[in-house]
């Protein structure tokens, strides 16, 4: 009986021992965030007449396309007036219209070479805390055009 005891104690002890934690490697840091004397000034200015002129066509329901200097293939075909009717459609009944973009931030990414820029989105309404994020590549053109809720720490 006593070795029974003795056994399942040990069997116990064995089974209830912590697992080592795992030492994987945190993420290098992908995103480092740019110093303001060291945005690109050309770059950050298409990035700013980009991003305006999709929230513009809200207001005016007109949408010039984007060439291929200005954006890439995806983002072309992602930005079409049907498109853009749709989403303007929803951000003017809760946002009412668009007033303009104030420059935030911009960050790198060095996975995928690309700045991302954040602007703050004004709106009529002030309950608007929206934020427009404009990702260029090496070449100066868009990668990805979105909007979303204002945060003010980059995620």
């Amino acid at each position: 009986m006593r070795k029974l005891i003795i056994l399942f104690s040990l069997l116990a002890v064995v089974g209830c021992k912590s697992k080592k934690p795992t030492t994987a490697k945190p993420a290098e840091g992908k995103i480092t965030k740019v110093m303001p004397e060291k945005v690109n000034q050309e770059q950050k200015d298409k990035a700013y007449q980009l991003g305006t002129r999709v929230l513009m066509a809200c207001n005016t329901s007109r949408f010039k396309p984007f060439s291929p200097t200005e954006a890439t293939p995806d983002v072309i075909k992602n930005a079409t007036e049907e498109k853009l009717t749709k989403i303007c459609h929803n951000f003017q009944l809760k946002y009412g219209d668009f007033k303009g973009v104030t420059f935030m931030e911009v960050v790198h990414d060095r996975k995928n070479k690309t700045n991302i820029y954040r602007f703050k989105a004004n709106y009529e309404k002030k309950i608007a805390n929206k934020e427009l994020r404009v990702t260029m590549n090496e070449k100066d053109q868009a990668t990805a055009i979105k909007s979303l809720d204002w945060v003010d720490k980059y995620k």
